[in-house]
């Protein structure tokens, strides 16, 4: 197995296996946590995770909340939520409320509200990509999107001073999407979790400590863009004026970036000959998720699908 295996089922995909998870993502959660350790307060309890399917994420969220603490005491509440968002439906995880739903549409926000007890989430997290295309200018537009999608329910829904983490794709132009996230966090670090190839464009932003504009109130409207979203945040926007000065070229913002996962841990781009060998078969836990073209798979297998010349 490595970077020489054409099936990329590497060590991180068979450790997954072994311990339960539903895919190799969770070691990426792991590892950006040992690093900056916000799934270890003691007084993180509501979380959300967007576009959660098929639930690694969602996993380890629920063995740090619930499995590796201390239970409730008798008698008193246990007001530890997680709530796992996506359009994919989600077999379930222990102490995780699944919503099958659109992270843009307000319904979604007020049903997450509503299971919070109208109160504020502490962490919001989104693993969410697009189906890659290879092109990466197109790739990296539309990951920006996704990540701008989940950037306005999570101004709606996480408390001042919480934590935001979510997939990139680095590229020429990232330092805007830096620069827009430093006007709502107070601190912003680009990690890199040894458990994601180095062959990937993929990172993760780590946003610590959630400070928006004072006065500004975020609201979800399906009708509105994202421009017109943060239209009265100021969000990253230039403004140009009618006299004619001389052109100023605008400061890069620079996020500090980081390799998460100690030395000791697998290297997901390296092979290893000298490891036991793994026996035991697993059943799955969640059935594959369908993307948007399966039925044109379908029809191209059936040989249905054709082209007009």
């Amino acid at each position: 197995m490595g970077k020489s295996s054409k099936d990329k089922r590497d060590l991180y995909y068979r450790k997954a296996k072994e311990e339960g998870y539903r895919a190799r993502s969770a070691y990426k959660l792991l590892q950006l946590n040992e690093e900056f350790h916000f799934l270890d307060d003691p007084e993180l309890k509501r979380v959300v995770d967007l576009c959660a399917a098929p639930g690694s994420w969602s996993q380890v969220l629920s063995r740090k909340l619930f499995a590796e603490r201390e239970p409730v005491a008798d008698g008193q509440e246990d007001d530890r939520k997680i709530i796992a968002v996506d359009l994919q439906p989600m077999s379930p995880i222990d102490h995780v409320i699944t919503l099958q739903a659109d992270i843009t549409h307000p319904r979604t926000l007020e049903r997450i509200y509503e299971l919070f007890g109208n109160q504020k989430a502490d962490f919001v997290c989104s693993d969410g990509a697009p189906d890659v295309t290879g092109l990466h200018d197109l790739d990296e537009y539309i990951q920006h999107q996704l990540i701008m999608s989940a950037l306005q329910l999570t101004t709606c829904v996480l408390k001042r001073g919480g934590t935001f983490v979510a997939k990139i794709f680095r590229g020429r132009d990232i330092d805007m999407l830096y620069s827009q996230l430093g006007y709502l966090f107070e601190k912003i670090v680009c990690a890199k979790p040894r458990s994601s190839r180095g062959t990937s464009l993929e990172a993760f932003i780590v946003c610590i400590g959630y400070n928006p504009p004072a006065g500004w109130e975020p609201k979800l409207d399906v009708n509105s863009s994202v421009t017109e979203f943060f239209a009265t945040c100021d969000l990253g926007k230039l403004s140009i004026d009618d006299t004619l000065q001389p052109w100023k070229d605008q400061p890069r913002s620079i996020a500090d970036f980081m390799a998460c996962g100690s030395l000791s841990s697998y290297d997901s781009d390296a092979t290893y000959h000298d490891l036991p060998k793994y026996g035991v078969a697993l059943d799955p836990v969640q059935a594959p998720t369908n993307p948007p073209y399966k039925r044109a798979l379908e029809l191209k297998r059936d040989g249905k699908l054709t082209r007009n010349i």
